[in-house]
């Protein structure tokens, strides 16, 4: 491999870090008020409650005084008990209260568990993998500050790392091995690369539909301009895309996460604009559900391949124009260490999975 495309793989597929940013963390219906619930995510033990309050919070599973998972506590108001020997911590994870020490006159401890920042967004809990977010929770660019409808789809695995996943939605070679009913519209792609800030990258089709047989040139009448396909990636490991005529887009987000296997996990969410009344409500029901064809369609269609990829990317040509950029806006992203999401190096070795050492 070149020195140059050495830099441009750096941390490509690493399960030794993490880019910095927002990742999914569970389904916002699975966590009811007042309910606790225990969560392993990129090396660190967590709990997500919802407070009293309704607002959901995500801290450290481990009780500072022993070690008791804080999965078996309870919620109060905005804090939570621990079960072991009630120790209680608030919404910030300060200790607040230790029942046996109220006769006595010395101070609490100076005990705290690190709590990290959640955002409710899609019907999904989000985590920042960081101290203080930089970024928005991802957002879809067209539909920016509208009032969103959407629901979520498929909840799957794939076995590799969620940035090979990633640039499958730009590998414009694919389309034509994999996806035979999109080979014809995926002729001549040609993506326009911005970056939306540090975190985030912009891949924007810039071709008319290719008039190359009867259908394409059907489909050429419902565009005025390029054929709208546009992916949308976040600390590479959760994309948007979009496509539909110019009428009528269609949105999906597939939201990944690595795995401490050497897998991702992630969710499929469908996204609308919200169109109000009950002729609204039942465009918005049909149009996710389209939606959910056209991710399906997209999702599948690669599966095996993901099952038994060797990452070994080491002779690009022309066509892997997009990928090259992808590589190399990623490796200027922030990365924090596998479960030491805080700076703090003891708080997780380097981590390789089993099996994964190459991944």
């Amino acid at each position: 491999m070149n020195e140059s495309l050495a830099v441009e793989n750096a941390g490509f597929g690493s399960f030794e870090s993490v880019v910095e940013g927002w990742y999914w963390a569970l389904e916002s219906a699975g966590l009811k008020k007042g309910q606790v619930k225990p969560l392993e995510i990129m090396g660190r033990d967590l709990v997500a409650y919802r407070g009293n309050d309704g607002i959901v919070r995500i801290m450290d599973a481990y009780c500072p005084h022993m070690g008791a998972h804080l999965a078996e506590g309870k919620v109060e108001g905005a804090g939570i008990r621990c079960f072991f020997h009630h120790w209680a911590f608030n919404e910030s994870g300060a200790l607040t209260d230790i029942p046996c020490a109220h006769s006595e006159s010395a101070a609490l401890p100076v005990a705290k568990l690190s709590t990290w920042p959640a955002q409710e967004k899609y019907g999904m809990i989000w985590i920042w993998t960081g101290i203080s977010p930089r970024h928005p929770v991802p957002f879809i660019p067209e539909l920016d500050g509208l009032e969103l409808d959407a629901r979520l789809g498929a909840h799957f695995f794939k076995g590799c790392h969620p940035n090979i996943v990633m640039i499958n939605a730009i590998d414009e070679q694919h389309f034509h091995s994999v996806h035979p009913m999109a080979s014809s519209l995926a002729d001549g792609l040609r993506f326009e690369m911005t970056a939306l800030n540090d975190n985030c990258m912009v891949f924007d089709n810039q071709n008319p539909v290719p008039k190359r047989n009867l259908l394409t040139r059907l489909l050429g009448r419902f565009y005025k301009g390029p054929l709208t396909y546009r992916m949308v990636y976040w600390n590479g490991s959760t994309g948007s895309v979009t496509v539909g005529p110019d009428a009528f887009h269609f949105h999906i987000i597939f939201a990944l996460r690595p795995t401490a296997d050497g897998r991702c996990e992630g969710h499929t969410i469908l996204v609308t604009k919200k169109r109000r009344g009950p002729f609204g409500w039942i465009v918005n029901r049909i149009a996710l559900g389209l939606t959910n064809v056209v991710g399906t369609y997209f999702g599948d269609g690669d599966t095996k391949v993901f099952e038994s990829i060797k990452w070994n990317f080491k002779n690009p040509i022309k066509a892997d124009r997009s990928i090259l950029h992808f590589n190399r806006h990623l490796a200027q992203q922030k990365r924090v260490a596998w479960g030491a999401w805080d700076g703090d190096a003891t708080a997780s070795a380097i981590h390789t999975p089993k099996g994964r050492a190459d991944a």
